[in-house]
């Protein structure tokens, strides 16, 4: 008896793969830790923690007992900083904990008193990540990201070409992930790629555009779909400062820094042209280094219209979380509106300003999630804390670090001295050079570590060599967070990389050719517009 390859069926004397079993027939999210390492990769990242565990402290107490010309403080805290992070690359303790080392360590040490150095935690930009971060939840939970998902595939003629519905996904995905986070908006979004995709992998079988007993896996409009779904979340992210951890902790550390408060409705106008630019570069990328095999498509259209129809009518939930959410981006808005009728300088504007803090308006349309019933009689709300627990705390957590990290290289002068020390070292000079160092260092960093461990590293960094050298830290810094969101040649780049990857149809060589390619050209957008951006949006 002959044993036949799982997702195949005999047909006419050979094999005919069962597409709907290939795409369909396992779990959506493979991690990497469980199915994706190969022997080679599983040594890789033993090595990597190994090394991490050695190499942490011993930088770190090396560092700090060197004979180096630098005040106590300022050498301790750079001790701290340079094993905490090894760790973050290195990963030998979750990211979040590493930096929960590094300021219970500060503190150990005495660089600065326990409550001066807790107090970033305290800020309005943490309590904004946490109010946003339980709205995306709800939306999650009550699956009105996924309604807005179909109502976008739904538009006529949309799921009649491969190009659109490509070009679709990675617009619905740009645009939930400026709310969501890029992760969820990835894992959510990709059941309906993989049913969309077994749609076209029949159409391919049936009209012998491939061979019978072809890997549905292995196509080249599945990789595309897929790396969009990927790389359109990083994207996306940028619009908003809440979209990704990078934009709020670059633009936490600028204020810190700086004084300079860059408002919700500022981040947007500056990044939005931004994110339409890479938005086009990326499509134009994934469709002509992934060809799909057919341009005309039948089925995606009933797919769509199938799915749709089951979700049905509108839930109450649904309705109370567009509540919450619209409340909430308005009130964000409402300061600009303000400013842009009465004035900056009003004193309308400073009221309202001062009312309506980004923090506090999260947090309020965090709690309407807890008010707004769903069931009165119940006295069942659209969210309970059970739900609210599943958000990133970890995220936040590392937030807080990166923000106390940035402010006590401020504080102690630690800041002032490695700007000094890299403007002497590197001879950048100029707010292009600065800029084109961030970005580089920052997408460089991203491959191999978190966006969000990226971010922490890198910003508090390029903000002292700006100063160094009598620059404005404004636009390098906000290129070294917007940068950080990149990193897409690898699947432990980004969690939402490792997502597609463990679909299966990401081969890891269209990964890396794909990502280097729009690692280079986002890269270059960044260090070529936001400059002129940031002026025209009113930022500095």
């Amino acid at each position: 008896m002959t044993l036949q390859p799982r997702g195949t069926v005999p047909d006419d004397g050979g094999r005919r793969t069962d597409v709907a079993e290939a795409l369909l027939g396992g779990r959506t999210y493979r991690s990497l830790s469980e199915q994706r390492l190969s022997p080679t990769e599983e040594r890789f990242e033993r090595g990597r923690r190994t090394v991490g565990w050695v190499l942490a402290p011993v930088v770190a107490i090396a560092f700090g007992l060197a004979p180096i010309d630098m005040p106590g403080d300022q050498q301790s805290l750079a001790a701290v900083l340079l094993g905490v992070i090894v760790l973050w690359v290195c990963e030998p303790v979750p990211i979040p904990v590493g930096g929960l080392i590094g300021v219970a360590a500060i503190v150990l040490l005495g660089v600065a008193p326990a409550d001066d150095v807790l107090a970033p935690f305290g800020s309005t930009t943490v309590f904004t990540f946490i109010g946003a971060f339980i709205l995306a939840q709800a939306m999650l939970k009550h699956g009105v990201a996924q309604r807005a998902a179909f109502l976008v595939l739904g538009i006529p003629g949309v799921g009649r070409s491969t190009v659109r519905v490509v070009l679709a996904f990675g617009g619905i995905t740009c645009v939930l992930s400026a709310f969501v986070s890029n992760t969820a908006t990835v894992a959510m979004l990709m059941p309906t790629a993989l049913g969309i995709l077994t749609v076209i992998a029949r159409l391919l079988q049936d009209r012998g555009a491939v061979a019978p007993d072809f890997d549905p896996r292995r196509i080249r409009i599945g990789a595309a779909l897929m790396l969009m779904l990927a790389y359109g979340a990083s994207v996306g992210g940028l619009l908003t400062p809440v979209g990704s951890p990078p934009n709020l902790i670059a633009r936490g550390l600028i204020e810190e820094a700086t004084g300079e408060r860059i408002s919700f409705a500022q981040w947007s106008a500056m990044a939005l042209p931004i994110c339409a630019c890479m938005f086009v570069v990326l499509g134009a990328v994934l469709l002509l280094l992934n060809r799909p095999e057919i341009r005309r498509i039948d089925g995606v259209e009933e797919y769509v219209r199938d799915q749709r129809a089951a979700l049905g009518r509108m839930s109450r939930a649904e309705i109370n979380t567009l509540i919450a959410f619209g409340t909430t981006v308005t009130l964000w808005l409402v300061p600009a509106v303000v400013g842009l009728t009465a004035g900056t300088e009003s004193a309308l504007y400073t009221t309202v300003s001062d009312h309506l803090d980004e923090g506090v308006v999260a947090v309020v349309g965090a709690c309407l999630l807890f008010v707004l019933p769903t069931d009165w009689r119940r006295r069942q709300a659209t969210m309970d804390w059970s739900d609210a627990a599943q958000i990133d705390w970890g995220t936040i957590l590392l937030f807080g670090t990166g923000i106390i990290f940035g402010s006590l290289l401020a504080d102690t002068g630690l800041a002032q001295t490695i700007g000094d020390a890299a403007s002497g070292a590197t001879g950048v000079a100029s707010t292009f050079a600065i800029t084109a160092f961030a970005v580089v260092l920052a997408v460089v960093i991203s491959e191999t570590t978190s966006n969000t461990a990226s971010a922490a590293v890198v910003v508090p960094i390029v903000i002292p060599l700006a100063a160094g050298v009598g620059v404005d830290p404004l636009v390098p810094a906000l290129a070294a967070g917007f940068a950080a969101s990149f990193g897409f040649m690898l699947p432990v780049s980004t969690p939402q990389n490792a997502i597609v990857y463990g679909s299966g149809c990401v081969p890891i060589t269209r990964m890396i050719r794909s990502g280097i390619c729009f690692d280079v050209l986002g890269a270059v957008l960044i260090i070529l517009l936001l400059p002129l951006m940031v002026s025209l949006a009113g930022v500095g």
